[in-house]
């Protein structure tokens, strides 16, 4: 039994040293893994900055050779090409020394040319009576209560007084309504044709811009009226009205209004802009749409800035907005305030 005792302990001495050597063999190769990994990570990592180098490098290559071959400084003619607007600027250069020349002579536009009468002479006025395509008997109407007082296109001429009845085109240019317009001017001579105007209930307001457009480019007039096709128009009182003002530049004649704002739409006079009228809601005061009159120079202030007036849902108070930034002279006539009967207005001017 004592002899068995050493044995036992040399065996397991043994057994010890084995465990060991493997225990290191394995810690050794686990770090030598470890430091591989860490090379390939150093590896990666010196590549991305070297290549991060290289690309920041050439960036800066790049942008040295551009800013060689540009100006340090650019000029306001540089930029102005380079934004696009060199036409632009030319273009408003053009039309201040226009709106210049325009304000130096009350609102003259030098492209404008005035042919006046046919005997050359200032007209008192042009009136432009609104019509429409389904408004024949209208028309037909208006001709014969100037027969019947007296007038014709020719004796009222003669009195400075030109009437017309102002009508754009059809929607579909050439249809049946333009050729049966055409065709009635061509009998009567008695329209004014705007062109460029597509009528239509909704273009009421931009119709005004058209007519006065058209007219103060056309006649050399002291006034120039608006009058809608229903009205019973005495022409012997709107003569002697408009002579009482004659001389008067900046007058804005009417039957003086204002009134709420319609907000609520499918109601007759809707104005869908009518957030802009402030938390009351209320119009401006403005002339009322059914017969209104403008000097000279406010007619030739439209036909300046056509393209740039804002036009809201009705023509009466578009027309009011336009003369609320200018020096013009409200007139308020109660004489042009006009009642109704039966269908038509009846605008006494007595």
């Amino acid at each position: 039994m004592e002899s068995s005792l050493p044995l036992t302990a040399t065996s397991s001495s043994k057994s010890e040293r084995r465990s060991k050597s493997k225990n290191s063999q394995t810690t050794s190769k686990t770090s030598l893994l470890m430091a591989f990994l860490s090379c390939l990570a150093w590896l990666y990592v010196a590549g991305r900055l070297w290549q991060d180098a290289e690309n920041r490098m050439l960036l800066t290559n790049l942008l040295k050779k551009n800013s060689l071959q540009r100006p340090k400084v650019l000029t306001v003619d540089d930029k102005l090409m380079v934004l696009g607007c060199k036409d632009l600027e030319r273009r408003i250069v053009d039309a201040e020394m226009e709106l210049t020349l325009a304000k130096s002579q009350g609102y003259l536009k030098s492209q404008v040319q005035q042919t006046g009468s046919s005997s050359g002479k200032k007209l008192l006025a042009v009136i432009g009576v609104y019509s429409g395509f389904g408004s024949r008997l209208r028309r037909n109407i208006f001709r014969g209560s100037m027969t019947s007082k007296g007038y014709t296109l020719q004796k009222l001429e003669e009195r400075g007084i030109i009437v017309r009845f102002v009508i754009g085109r059809s929607p579909n240019r050439g249809d049946s309504l333009d050729h049966n317009i055409d065709v009635e001017n061509h009998v009567t001579k008695d329209f004014l044709i705007l062109d460029g105007h597509e009528e239509a209930q909704e273009e009421l307001p931009k119709k005004a811009k058209f007519f006065f457009s058209t007219a103060v480019q056309t006649w050399n007039s002291e006034f120039y009226v608006k009058v809608d096709d229903n009205i019973d128009l005495d022409f012997d009182a709107l003569i002697e009205l408009l002579q009482s003002r004659r001389g008067q530049d900046g007058a804005y004649i009417g039957c003086m209004k204002s009134g709420e704002v319609v907000a609520e739409e499918g109601k007759l006079w809707y104005e869908p802009e009518w957030w802009k009228f402030g938390d009351q809601k209320t119009y401006f005061r403005h002339a009322a749409g059914s017969i209104f009159i403008l000097s000279k120079n406010l007619a030739q202030y439209i036909d300046i800035n056509s393209v740039s007036l804002k036009a809201y849902a009705h023509e009466d108070t578009s027309v009011g907005s336009w003369m609320m930034g200018l020096q013009a002279t409200y007139i308020d006539d109660s004489r042009l305030c006009c009642s109704y009967s039966g269908q038509d207005k009846v605008c006494s001017l007595a």
